[in-house]
């Protein structure tokens, strides 16, 4: 996967979780075959990036042993390169699973922790491939227990610069530097409006901005809907993220996400507002 750069259209991520457990989609495809099948309809409705997981990060979710992360992910993985050539990104942060499944055809890492775990920096510039670091309050487990920021635009925005200053420093090139503000990873309601209202703020770091909003559980508080019944919360969010600088959208519903990202892109002069 060649690095992600300034663009005149919003890349589309689609989400494959090979979970049990997932908040959204979990048991869906939680094996080769469903997700193969899944794959296949995300890519023929214009996905760019297919982001693989084996462990679920859900607010309260346990870990996932690295042996089970493994077992869940390579399979789904090298069916995956077998059969098609959009990339594909393996959202983890362990430093063993981001190495196998870069060997089993993933050009790409998605990391919740910023390449906080053991190994994993190092692992990720010896890999060569783009990183998306994330910002995240805390653990799955305990991350939505009444989270806390002085100013949560301010945290975040110095968390992901000091994040992107460690992996410079590491030796990975700035163009493979993604970042991603973490909408709902130890946020309230208030926090992740505030973030998506000056997510130009973060777009200002110059490094691509990845948003995964859709589904999540701000839709619901919003609207008062289930989380099957959020899409069109979530394609309202995604156009404000594009917007205000996101340049790759992850989501679950990739094929309304595409057209509406699309007819947006058209509409906006060199590609991206000025908020």
């Amino acid at each position: 996967m060649p690095p992600v750069e300034r663009r005149d259209r919003c890349l589309v991520m689609g989400v494959l979780n090979i979970t049990p457990d997932s908040f959204s989609d979990g048991r869906c495809f939680d094996n080769p075959v469903r997700a193969l099948d899944h794959a296949a309809k995300m890519i023929a409705a214009g996905v760019d990036i297919l982001d693989v997981g084996g462990e679920s990060t859900r607010p309260g979710a346990d870990p996932v042993p690295e042996a089970e992360e493994l077992e869940r992910v390579l399979p789904v993985i090298e069916k995956l390169r077998a059969e098609f050539d959009t990339p594909i990104s393996i959202d983890t942060s362990k430093a063993n699973v981001m190495r196998a499944a870069v060997a089993a055809g993933a050009t790409m890492i998605n990391d919740v922790r910023a390449l906080r775990g053991e190994g994993s920096l190092e692992t990720a510039v010896e890999l060569e491939v783009p990183v998306c670091l994330m910002h995240m309050r805390g653990e799955p487990q305990t991350m939505q227990r009444e989270p806390v920021y002085a100013d949560v635009v301010v945290e975040v925005t110095a968390f992901l610069r000091d994040r992107a200053q460690a992996c410079l420093e590491a030796g990975l090139p700035s163009s493979d530097i993604i970042v991603d503000p973490g909408f709902g990873f130890g946020k309230t309601l208030a926090h992740n409006l505030q973030l998506l209202r000056n997510l130009d703020t973060i777009a200002a770091l110059d490094f691509p901005v990845l948003v995964g909003i859709s589904r999540k559980s701000m839709i619901g508080q919003i609207l008062d809907r289930p989380v099957d019944d959020r899409l069109y919360g979530g394609l309202a969010l995604a156009i404000v993220a594009r917007q205000k600088g996101a340049a790759i959208v992850r989501t679950h519903d990739v094929a309304p996400t595409v057209d509406a990202l699309r007819v947006l892109d058209a509409t906006i002069e060199d590609g991206i507002s000025d908020g």
